[in-house]
């Protein structure tokens, strides 16, 4: 079978940091999906291992966002059937989907959307899970069966969210404003992404390379109960601080490099909470099933056309030429939305 991948970590312009190859096509075996790789998106987590990470044994393959059919089940499957349309994230410990047959456990796995088509589907699985985990997991939100909305800046609840217009913000925004009564803030610094993260329906839109209490106290907000950083955390941590309430929650996904000076939290008893899509799958925790659940909700949520795609950009059919264009252009920071590709 065909796959991408790399034999050392390098920096992305290096004629070798991507390579095609071939490989043997795996068999499943327990709860484990064979599954025939249609179209996957790029994260920020394959350019980051690419560059750190060097492989066991033999190579490595990158890519955690998916869709694909089924072609073969493990003895122990009860969630799908041969034929079955799937969309998954993957497990960080295994192969990932930059290849023509993946497997993957099938309580990670979910129905893909009917209503999108395998490239605006490959756009949303790690996304989405991580946003729905940070939302109702880390930050104990309850998802509204339908929206409770509160059109005001007097709401109990107000999420300010940094880096609103990537791929992960690009989800959260939505699900924050249709499933939860917060009113939402999406930070943003150009004029395009900015549009785009009022699109999906932020209450708010701020610029995250200007002061952020001044921006907030011009619309008359005095400080925000939530914060759900996506980037840079520790540039932005003293401000975060900052406009958080006493008792205020904090919410993090990336990875500071310099660290986070904890104790700045204690005078405003804020809370710490940290955001790993691939928790579940790399402990086997005993609820990893959840994110099979999620992904069936989240849809539901798209069938009902209640939340939207995230795609940004299609960089054409899954190679080492086309994958290597898509981290350039993550590594930049200046994507919209996601990066998916499709087909071998």
């Amino acid at each position: 079978m065909k796959a991408i991948g790399y034999l050392q970590p390098q920096a992305i312009e290096n004629n070798d940091s991507l390579i095609d190859i071939e490989l043997e096509t795996p068999t499943p075996i327990g709860r484990d999906l064979l599954i025939k790789v249609q179209a996957v998106s790029v994260n920020p987590v394959d350019t980051k291992v690419r560059a750190n990470s060097a492989p066991e044994s033999g190579y490595k393959i990158l890519g955690w966002d998916a869709v694909g059919e089924v072609i073969a089940v493990g003895e122990h499957t009860e969630l799908f059937n041969i034929g079955d349309k799937v969309w998954y994230a993957g497990d960080i410990t295994r192969p990932g989907s930059n290849t023509e047959y993946q497997l993957v456990d099938e309580r990670i796995v979910g129905k893909k959307p009917t209503s999108l088509s395998n490239t605006e589907a490959a756009a949303m699985p790690l996304t989405a899970i991580t946003a729905w985990e940070l939302l109702f997991d880390r930050l104990d939100f309850v998802a509204q069966t339908e929206t409770a909305k509160v059109q005001n800046t007097a709401s109990e609840k107000r999420i300010l969210i940094i880096g609103a217009a990537g791929g992960v913000g690009s989800i959260l925004t939505q699900l924050a404003t249709r499933l939860t009564d917060a009113f939402v803030i999406g930070t943003a610094s150009r004029q395009q992404s900015q549009d785009w993260v009022k699109k999906l329906g932020a209450d708010h839109v701020i610029n995250h390379h200007q002061p952020l209490l001044p921006q907030l106290n011009d619309v008359g907000i005095d400080d925000v109960t939530h914060v759900i950083s996506l980037t840079h955390t520790d540039q932005y941590f003293d401000q975060l601080v900052e406009v958080l309430t006493p008792q205020g929650k904090l919410a993090l996904i990336d990875d500071p490099r310099d660290g986070l000076d904890i104790m700045k939290l204690k005078m405003k008893s804020i809370s710490l909470h940290w955001e790993f899509m691939y928790t579940r799958s790399m402990y086997q925790t005993s609820d990893m099933i959840k994110q099979h659940e999620l992904l069936n909700s989240i849809a539901k949520l798209i069938d009902e056309g209640r939340i939207q795609t995230t795609l940004g950009d299609h960089y054409g059919t899954i190679n080492a030429e086309n994958l290597k264009r898509a981290h350039a252009h993550i590594e930049s920071n200046q994507t919209i939305g996601k990066v998916v590709l499709e087909g071998f």
